[in-house]
């Protein structure tokens, strides 16, 4: 079975937590894919400082899956 790497960084208290994880773990069955998968809290100073678009803001593999004009943390 393949395994992927899932990183998931969010601000405390994302209301799009429990969504988010349950979509994860539905996508990793549908498609027979076992992953490794990881979520990260932080701050906005951090969020900039990474260069994320939001919160959450996925990464699979290292890329991350949100587009790119999407702007803000909140």
């Amino acid at each position: 079975m393949e395994e992927i790497r899932v990183d998931c960084y969010l601000f405390p208290g994302c209301p799009s937590e429990e969504a988010l994880r349950r979509n994860i773990e539905s996508a990793l069955k549908t498609e027979k894919v076992k992953g490794i998968v990881n979520f990260h809290r932080i701050d906005e100073e951090k969020a900039v400082k990474l260069g994320l678009s939001g919160s959450p803001s996925v990464f699979i593999e290292g890329e991350e899956i949100e587009p790119a004009e999407t702007k803000g943390f909140t």
